[in-house]
C-alpha cells in the first residue's frame, strides 16, 4: 500500500477529545487558562504551542504527542511482511477507506478483512495468488468499510462474518461472538470485541504470519482513536485493554490511515502516549 497520510490532524484530535470529555469550549477555555481566542485560533488549524499543550493536559492527552502531531514530525514505520498480507487503500466519497487480505500460501487458503469501497484489487489478488477465499471478516457494518461487500462474496463464495452485536444485512451472513476462534490454513484468527465506534466495532487479531497482526477497524488509527460520540469511554477503554495490551510489535491495520505498530502507538498517539 502506497504511504498514506494520517487519518486525523491535530484539530480532529482535540476535537475527538472535547466531545467525548462533554467539555464545552468556555468550560475548556476556564480549565486550561486559555483564552478564547486562542482556542478558536488552534481549532482553526493554526499551531501555538503553549496553547495545545494546556488543552493537551485538560483533555488527558499527552502534550507531546499532540505537538508531534500538530508539526508533521512522525509518521509510523510498519514492518514489511514477505508474504501473506495485503492491504488496500479505496477511495470512498472525500475520504478512503482501507481493506486487507490475509492468506497461507501453502494452503492457498485467504481471508478478507472488510471491503473498502471497490474489492478489484483483493480479487484480482485472490485469483493471481490462486488462492480460496474461505471467509470476509467484517470489522464494523459502516457503509465504507462493506462498500462492496455483495460482490466480493458473490465472486468468491467466501462465508460472511459479522459480530453478534452488529448483524450485517447480508444474506446467510454469520454471526460471531468475543473470543471466537478461526483458522486459515496454520493462519489463527481470533475476535477482540473493542466497540465503541460502533456497537459491535471488533479487532481480529492474527497470528501465523511473519508478524503479530491486529485488524482493528476504526477502533484506533495512527495518532488518533475512531470517533464516538456516545462511547468514547468505552472506546478509549478497550483499544487500552483489548488492542494495547498486545505484543509491542503488533502491526496494526487500521480502518483508515497507515499502518502502525502497538509500540509506536504508545509512543506517539496523544491518546495513549504517557
Amino acid at each position: 500500500m502506497p504511504r498514506i497520510p494520517i487519518e486525523d490532524n491535530f484539530t480532529d484530535v482535540l476535537a475527538k477529545a472535547q466531545r467525548g470529555a462533554g467539555v464545552s469550549d468556555e468550560e475548556l477555555c476556564r480549565r486550561a487558562e486559555v483564552a478564547p481566542e486562542d482556542l478558536a485560533a488552534v481549532k482553526s488549524g493554526r499551531v501555538i504551542d503553549a496553547v495545545l499543550r494546556r488543552l493537551a493536559r485538560h483533555l488527558r492527552l499527552s502534550p507531546n504527542a499532540l505537538e508531534d502531531l500538530a508539526h508533521n514530525r512522525w509518521y509510523p514505520e510498519a514492518p514489511t511482511f514477505p508474504h501473506g498480507f495485503a492491504a488496500f487503500n479505496t477511495p470512498f466519497g472525500d475520504i478512503t477507506v482501507n481493506s486487507y487480505l490475509v492468506w497461507d500460501g501453502r494452503a492457498h487458503a485467504a481471508a478478507a478483512f472488510d471491503t473498502g469501497a471497490d474489492s478489484s484489487g483483493m480479487i484480482d489478488l485472490v485469483r493471481t495468488e490462486k488462492l480460496r477465499l474461505q471467509a470476509i471478516f467484517i470489522t464494523h457494518t459502516h457503509d465504507d468499510h462493506v462498500a462492496d461487500l455483495a460482490r466480493l462474496a458473490g465472486e468468491t463464495g467466501a462465508e460472511v462474518w459479522a459480530s453478534e452485536r452488529e448483524p450485517s444485512d447480508h444474506p446467510g451472513a454469520k454471526l460471531f461472538k468475543e473470543n471466537a476462534h478461526f483458522h486459515v490454513g496454520r493462519i489463527a484468527v481470533k475476535t477482540l470485541s473493542t466497540w465503541g465506534h460502533s456497537p459491535g466495532q471488533t479487532t481480529f487479531y492474527v497470528t501465523g504470519l511473519s508478524y503479530p497482526l491486529a485488524l482493528v477497524g476504526d477502533s484506533l488509527f495512527a495518532s488518533s482513536i475512531g470517533g464516538s460520540p456516545a462511547h468514547f469511554a468505552d472506546q478509549h477503554r478497550n483499544d487500552v485493554e483489548k488492542i494495547l495490551s498486545l505484543p509491542r510489535n503488533t502491526v496494526l491495520a487500521c480502518g483508515h490511515g497507515p499502518l502502525t505498530t502497538v509500540g509506536q502507538e504508545k509512543r506517539h498517539n496523544p491518546f495513549f502516549a504517557s
